[in-house]
């Protein structure tokens, strides 16, 4: 096949490719640092002309120009597979929807849906010399979304990494319909982590104590995980493998430091794999073109089966509160949605199961209102709405500043003691008391 001669057939502008979109289409959105620029201004610009358009797509770095059309909600729904801020902001303004999944099924929702894409936009790496275009640092359910898609329009941007992978980390050009080549804006940063607090270190000390060499990690997003990496780099630790949901900046530090080898790793040896990836350009300059990072769907990376057969294998994960029967909330604050489930109780499964495996769900003991109050994180009961990421028979580890707790096995007294003697001492008597009236409280810790 002359590749050359087919890109130049396909190739066309976003005016054009956004004249496909008709009224009542599903469209495919692509994912994280996949989501259109040029193609989403170009169907900004016709969107009044268009009712009942369902885009879909998740982990929004940054808002895209159909969000900022006049009165959105009269023109199109935002179906979101992971809430963030900027659709938290859109959902308070009726037009963005989370969609509760189990991000590991995502890609058999794509194969198994009523409603497929009738196009797919999203933007990718330039094609290679075999006809490839490389969806970077989001492998995770693209390939599938492609399968289904009547219309497949790629947005090439020379600034998108190329990511190596075992399968499904790119598209070839004969299923793609139409071309736009952007205008290679840089590949938007999801800021580096800041400088850990105090809670933050205390939390990832006792974490990396429980690391043995030759561990497999998956580290979630935010303050406390990144802190865990930052250690784990300073550390005497070696032979670490990855294999996680999200590749963020803390594994290239731990790789830079010498303590990642994959050479333990009892799948994929010495490859660091990951769904997705998003942080600084630190990030993108290191899984690009690098034969040691493995780019594979979310159906691999976050399949329990998958995660359990890694050996020694540790889950770090954030949550917004958790109760004392031990149910975590990682997605909402009562009603008001936050984020997505993700892959954490894939994580927590699969840890669990895996030969020496530990999955940890950490958080600060408390956090201040808006009133400037402290309010405690382990509460009698979750907040009315509030949602249940990882119900009370999964959780393993919890981590707080004033220690951790294995939950494992616990009666409901046991288990409402061991959170009531992590949480902080000034809300412990409280605790106590609500234990008392649910009836889980058997003897004080104190």
């Amino acid at each position: 096949m002359d590749y050359e001669a087919m890109y130049k057939s396909k190739l066309t502008t976003a005016d054009a490719a956004a004249g496909v979109i008709r009224s009542g289409d599903w469209v495919d959105y692509g994912w994280c640092t996949n989501t259109p620029v040029a193609c989403d201004a170009a169907i900004a610009a016709r969107m009044n002309e268009l009712t009942d358009v369902n885009f879909r797509g998740g982990i929004l770095m940054w808002e895209p120009e159909i969000f900022k059309i006049e009165n959105p909600a009269q023109h199109f729904t935002w179906n979101s597979w992971h809430m963030g801020g900027i659709e938290r902001k859109a959902a308070a303004k009726g037009f963005s929807f989370y969609a509760p999944i189990r991000y590991s099924e995502l890609p058999r929702y794509y194969r198994d849906l009523p409603c497929p894409s009738r196009v797919a936009v999203f933007q990718v790496s330039p094609m290679d010399s075999h006809g490839y275009f490389n969806f970077g640092p989001s492998a995770s359910h693209l390939y599938a979304c492609c399968e289904r898609a009547e219309t497949i329009i790629v947005e090439v941007n020379e600034n998108m990494p190329r990511c190596l992978g075992g399968k499904e980390n790119g598209v070839h050009i004969s299923m793609v319909d139409m071309i736009v080549e952007g205008d290679n804006p840089p590949i938007a940063e999801m800021g580096g982590a800041a400088e850990a607090s105090e809670v933050d270190q205390a939390v990832a000390k006792l974490i990396v104590e429980e690391i043995p060499d030759g561990a497999c990690l998956q580290l979630g997003i935010g303050g406390m995980p990144n802190a865990v990496g930052k250690m784990i780099a300073e550390s005497d630790l070696k032979d670490l493998g990855v294999h996680t949901e999200m590749y963020v900046d803390a594994f290239v530090d731990i790789s830079k430091a010498g303590k990642i080898t994959g050479a333990r790793k009892n799948i994929d040896r010495f490859r660091q794999t990951y769904a997705f990836a998003a942080g600084t350009k630190k990030l993108y300059d290191f899984v690009n073109d690098n034969p040691e990072c493995m780019s594979a769907p979310v159906d691999y990376t976050n399949d329990i089966r998958s995660i359990s057969a890694l050996d020694n294998f540790i889950s770090i994960n954030n949550t917004v509160d958790i109760d004392l029967y031990g149910q975590v909330n990682a997605e909402s604050a009562g009603t008001k949605n936050i984020s997505g489930a993700g892959g954490q109780l894939d994580f927590v499964l699969g840890a669990y199961l895996s030969k020496g495996g530990k999955s940890f769900i950490c958080c600060s003991s408390t956090f201040k209102d808006k009133q400037g109050n402290l309010v405690s994180r382990i509460r009698p009961t979750l907040s009315n709405g509030s949602i249940v990421t990882d119900t009370r028979a999964n959780v393993h580890y919890f981590v707080t500043e004033y220690g951790k707790v294995n939950l494992k096995g616990l009666s409901t007294w046991q288990k409402a003691e061991a959170l009531i003697s992590v949480a902080h001492p000034d809300f412990r008597d409280g605790l106590i008391k609500e234990a008392e009236k649910m009836n889980i409280w058997r003897r004080s810790n104190q």
